[in-house]
């Protein structure tokens, strides 16, 4: 799987490490089992636990987390007629001038490929959640791969196919073909039941173990790692529950459940200055996960809200400086967007949020995973302190683009424009060998913000060759998917008229 940040880069000394795969070596180490003996559990008031809870969950839950494992077939890259060595751009080219095209020696160009084998790329878990085969897992397991591969536990193989991705959650959700009854289904809990100090177990595949199953309890909830780290944030929501269950590489998209063997979270990151577990482990919970799995599964991409504002976290060192009264906890705005929902609503620079619909927001985790239970068009109370006094205001939630109506998955509509392969006789009369026409470009889409206009051919995106709609569908979606910070489209291309242009078009907000 892809790791949210990899062990060997560093981290104020540490680092955070997704739960995937790596070559690792076998070490010895103290059996540090233990007995669980009489203890108190949140499974009900004034109920007490023993063994066979834990072995119960176990058994009722091993059985619904698969592996996964992701493949590409290795290649020179061919795109269009040129190869990465025929065919390039540099940056002062790409805005100032036409690409150049290298020429091989024409005995290099003469030598015949040999078919390559596909090669593993990654391995994971996903936990299965209808008995009609969907399965969630990371983002980071399936990112870039061709082709997956998912084995239960009793070790049946099913290749699976995406029916959507969600970066910016880290999750995914992919579907195999399986006989009516034949899969185990892990039930959906509710994390916002969690108890700190509840015991959980963590179910997946660490080192290729396949169906490891570890314990421990929910040290915190509403976790944001970089905050809590001082680094950088990535840029995604983070809002984790964090255990002391040990979790390895191989163990992202794994099950964390409660001891009644409900689904609770997601597991996907551990806090460890070597790559291994250290003591900390983290979980995107399910009030986190529904949402985006019933998106995914509807619409194929996210239905993601916005309330338009950016903010500070309370801190007493704020509340100090700005003289802040009534309050000690919440979300200061410190800039309302124009056209968004928080300017729709009152919402004025200084005001200190507190609640939205009722569920508390003290910090950034707790806000961010507030809003991702959203979507656009919903109407949410917002409670917020203004000079002291408590107030109460309506907002209407919209999308990146400032509307309240569905995103589709696919690229033209993500994009903001409809997408066209070109005729044999425009080919002709441009003397290009093929591409996509851009035939109707929507105000505020991507596209259009770009400077793109109606009529345009586009001929290769970050130097890939494209010659129908579905090869922008998949640069996008690999762009998307894709481990780099700056999301962008370098995308060349030629009007009817014959001119040449080239756009940038920024694919985060």
């Amino acid at each position: 799987m892809k790791q949210i940040l990899i062990a060997a880069l560093p981290l104020l000394a540490l680092s955070v490490a997704a739960c995937t795969d790596s070559t690792a070596q076998v070490q010895d180490a103290d059996d540090a089992s233990s007995a669980v003996s009489v203890t108190r559990s949140a499974l009900a008031p004034g109920r007490f636990i023993s063994q066979d809870d834990f072995t119960r969950a176990a058994e009722e839950t091993v059985n619904g987390v698969v592996s996964v494992k992701s493949y590409v077939t290795p290649r020179q890259a061919q795109r269009g007629g040129y190869s990465d060595e025929e065919y390039f751009m540099d940056p002062f080219e790409f805005f100032f001038g036409t690409p150049r095209r290298r020429q091989q020696p024409r005995q290099q160009q003469q030598q015949p490929r040999e078919e390559a084998k596909p090669r593993q790329i990654g391995l994971g878990s996903g936990v299965i959640i209808s008995e009609d085969g969907y399965i969630v897992t990371n983002n980071h397991v399936i990112a870039d791969a061709e082709r997956l591969e998912v084995t239960l536990n009793d070790n049946r193989n099913f290749e699976a196919t995406v029916i959507g991705a969600d970066p910016t959650t880290d999750l995914a959700l992919i579907k195999i073909e399986a006989p009516k009854g034949a899969l185990h289904v892990i039930p959906m809990g509710d994390s916002e039941n969690l108890k700190l100090g509840e015991w959980v177990l963590a179910v997946g595949n660490p080192f290729g173990f396949t169906s490891s199953v570890t314990s421990g309890i929910v040290s915190a909830k509403a976790r944001n790692i970089s905050s809590a780290t001082g680094s950088r944030p990535s840029g995604g929501i983070e809002s984790y529950i964090q255990t002391d269950a040990a979790v390895n590489s191989g163990n992202s998209g794994g099950a964390l459940v409660n001891l009644k063997g409900e689904l609770v979270g997601i597991n996907t990151a551990i806090y460890s200055k070597t790559g291994t577990y250290a003591g900390c482990s983290f979980a995107i919970p399910t009030s986190i996960v529904k949402k985006v799995v019933a998106d995914l599964n509807s619409y194929g991409t996210v239905q993601r809200a916005y309330l338009g504002i950016s903010f500070r976290e309370l801190t007493p060192e704020l509340v100090a400086e700005e003289n802040i009264k009534g309050v000690t906890k919440g979300i200061r705005v410190e800039e309302v967007v124009d056209r968004s929902a928080a300017k729709e609503g009152g919402l004025k620079q200084g005001d200190i949020i507190v609640e939205l619909n009722s569920i508390p927001v003290g910090s950034t985790a707790e806000l961010q995973e507030t809003i991702t239970r959203f979507s656009p068009g919903d109407r949410v109370e917002v409670v917020f302190y203004r000079d002291g006094k408590k107030m109460k205001t309506t907002v209407t939630m919209r999308n990146s683009q400032g509307k309240t109506g569905i995103t589709k998955a696919n690229s033209s509509d993500s994009l903001g424009a409809t997408l066209a392969e070109v005729g044999e006789d425009t080919c002709r009369r441009l003397e290009i060998s093929g591409g996509v026409a851009v035939t109707e470009v929507e105000d505020g889409g991507r596209f259009g913000e770009a400077g793109i206009r109606d009529g345009f051919i586009i001929l290769s995106i970050n130097n890939v060759r494209v010659t129908k709609p579905e090869d922008v569908k998949t640069i996008y979606k690999n762009i998307l998917n894709g481990s780099d910070r700056d999301k962008v489209m370098f995308i060349t291309g030629i009007y009817p008229s014959g001119k040449v242009d080239y756009y940038a078009v920024k694919l985060t907000d």
